[in-house]
């Protein structure tokens, strides 16, 4: 992680659960307080908590867009690129 980074990333309930995707320029805090409970109602709900993808990107416009993209893409194309580096879908949040 560097400084003026940002973030798009991937969180699953489960292997093969339910998805969640974000972006921000903090992801570590962000990961907190999604696990806190102050963030997103839905990952909250839904206990959305495992990191699986994490993208980084130079400017907040590029990862707007990245998020968009990633928002509209059909599940199965989320799966893939999720499982292309992280097949048994492990937590990364430690890697960070």
């Amino acid at each position: 992680m560097s400084a003026g980074s940002y973030y798009v990333y991937i969180l699953a309930s489960r292997h093969h659960g339910t998805l969640y995707i974000g972006v921000t320029n903090d992801i570590r805090a962000r990961l907190e307080l999604h696990r806190s409970g102050r963030g997103s109602r839905f990952v909250h709900r839904y206990k959305i908590f495992r990191l699986v993808h994490v993208e980084t990107l130079a400017t907040p416009q590029e990862a707007i867009a990245r998020e968009k993209q990633l928002k509209f893409w059909k599940r199965d194309w989320k799966i893939k690129l999720i499982e292309e580096e992280n097949p048994d879908w492990n937590d990364r949040s430690r890697l960070l």
